[in-house]
């Protein structure tokens, strides 16, 4: 599970204001005001025809805003009025979720498993009982009893999948002859990490890399998770290994690659829409969705997330190039 979305999962019930930002496109390209959760079909109801008004929502950084986009794209194009609806983190637009202000999110299948683990069975469920693995399809089995109790429905994952990745030099990476994780263990050599605070007492982090792969490491650089001044370590060789996303789209550019985590350390966070249960009772918007989830690859969402933060681009144009390349609008 990546960093930067586990540390929100057993927070605190404080109470929190839900502002929601809302806007959808007519047919000239223009943006206009949807009311959200009005999901009518344009028919009077038949859930197998495409019509009438949904909301999308979700968390608001870059590769959620893309993915809104991908969701929004495929919805319009099968007649749908689509609006989206963003918020600061998951506590905030899962409620919104299940209390039908929005209808959809894209989701990380591990993550929001032991999120819902957590709502469910309290704050130590998702260390002392787990429900999500290293596989998709098995965390999504297990999650779904938890989203139905919550008047939610999770589709097919996709394969793109954002997880925690350790990054090295290319360079150094093509000197030893390294793909994997275990190619770096094998060189026996004490490393320096840059990484975060938490790494220490994270199962997927140091803890994990010593147990499953043997990893030694002499120093640890607290500098964040995929952090600019984590890559740049690793860049100009204060760190041997850093620790990344595995959809960050930056990598390349910076000489830096990615490490496969050959022992599957990591849980499957794949892309995955959650759904409210009314909407999940419309088969078009669900046939719709689902053709992502054999499409979407995690080079590509590293791609599209280089586009948006490297190129400047918009997350809409990219969302949308990306579904015409392949086809799909």
């Amino acid at each position: 599970m990546t960093m930067r979305r586990t540390s929100g999962l057993v927070a605190a019930g404080a109470a929190l204001m839900l502002v929601l930002t809302a806007c959808g496109g007519d047919d000239d390209g223009n943006t206009v005001d949807v009311e959200p959760g009005d999901t009518t079909t344009d028919d009077g109801g038949d859930p197998d025809t495409a019509g009438g008004s949904v909301t999308v929502g979700g968390a608001s950084f870059t590769e959620m805003a893309i993915m809104q986009e991908i969701y929004r794209e495929l919805l319009e194009d099968a007649g749908y009025d689509v609006g989206i609806q963003s918020a600061d983190n998951r506590e905030i637009y899962a409620e919104a979720l299940t209390g039908g202000e929005i209808d959809i999110v894209p989701e990380y299948a591990a993550t929001f498993a032991e999120y819902l683990n957590v709502e469910e069975n309290g704050a130590q469920a998702a260390e002392d009982s787990p429900i999500a693995t290293t596989d998709a399809a098995e965390t999504v089995e297990a999650a779904r009893p938890l989203a139905e109790d919550r008047g939610l429905v999770i589709l097919e994952p996709a394969e793109a999948a954002s997880q925690n990745g350790f990054a090295v030099a290319a360079d150094f990476a093509e000197q030893h002859g390294l793909q994997t994780l275990s190619d770096l263990a094998a060189l026996g050599e004490p490393l320096v990490f840059a990484t975060t605070e938490e790494c220490p007492d994270r199962p997927f982090c140091q803890p994990g890399l010593e147990s499953v792969y043997g990893l030694e490491f002499s120093e640890l650089l607290p500098l964040g998770f995929g952090s600019p001044q984590t890559k740049q370590a690793v860049t100009d060789g204060t760190a041997d290994l850093g620790i990344v996303g595995t959809t960050d789209g930056t990598l390349e550019g910076l000489g830096l690659v990615l490490l496969e985590d050959d022992q599957n350390l990591q849980l499957a966070d794949n892309l995955v829409p959650v759904l409210n249960e009314d909407i999940a009772a419309d088969q078009v918007l669900v046939d719709t969705l689902e053709q992502l989830s054999g499409v979407l690859t995690t080079e590509d969402l590293a791609m599209l997330n280089a586009q948006v933060d490297a190129e400047r681009q918009l997350p809409e144009d990219v969302a949308r190039g990306y579904l015409e390349e392949k086809g799909l609008i």
